[in-house]
């Protein structure tokens, strides 16, 4: 059976993505299944549901010590180095374990819906972040962004990500990698990235000693 999917004009092989993932020390079990983007915006999208390695043997009660033994942003980084970027998950779940049928395979329709949680709005508080936040809005094609805001919860995937680290060049002047977009937990932690890049760019003033004129 064709089992590949259609995502941006891409044809994905989800399994490839599930291989990568297993990769990871910290994963024990993955499986990728495209999703209806919630915002309505991006169409189709990748999610990941990831079942960390402690999960299977730390034993009941484990999930949130479970959860946290990888990130989602680790995840994304690490699948970022194998894989093509359109091939990088948009969304990431980390589970106890995966839903299974009575034969033994992964049960997609009990597989939970990817919501990121709601997130107070923090309103931008120098020109940059709101320069900043302008950009992720555009890029994303949504309404507002405010500083506590996760780029990847708000709709982002790794193409945008792309052009976000390209934007924040050109608008900016800010060098910033697209591992940097990868890695912020939120907006605000993105900022501060965008501002020690745009400080490394801006020249230092030579100090000038003034000597006592010779005579």
């Amino acid at each position: 059976a064709d089992t590949q999917v259609k995502i941006r004009g891409f044809r994905i092989e989800p399994g490839e993505i599930q291989t990568a993932l297993e990769q990871h020390e910290d994963v024990s079990h993955a499986v990728v299944v495209p999703h209806q983007d919630p915002a309505g915006q991006q169409g189709k999208q990748l999610v990941a549901y990831v079942v960390p390695a402690r999960a299977e043997s730390a034993g009941t009660g484990a999930a949130s010590s479970a959860a946290k033994a990888v990130s989602t942003e680790e995840l994304r980084t690490f699948v970022s180095r194998t894989l093509p970027e359109y091939m990088v998950p948009a969304v990431f779940v980390l589970l106890d374990e995966l839903p299974l049928t009575v034969n033994g395979k992964v049960d997609r329709a009990k597989l939970p819906e990817p919501k990121g949680a709601a997130r107070a709005y923090v309103a931008p508080s120098t020109p940059q972040e709101e320069q900043l936040c302008d950009l992720v809005a555009q890029v994303l094609k949504v309404e507002r962004v405010g500083m506590s805001d996760d780029f990847f919860e708000l709709g982002g995937d790794s193409l945008l990500a792309t052009r976000l680290a390209s934007r924040i060049g050109k608008t900016l002047g800010a060098g910033v990698p697209i591992r940097a977009v990868f890695e912020a937990d939120d907006i605000a932690a993105l900022a501060r990235t965008v501002s020690n890049a745009s400080s490394a760019r801006k020249p230092k003033l030579r100090r000038f000693s003034r000597s006592a004129p010779t005579r």
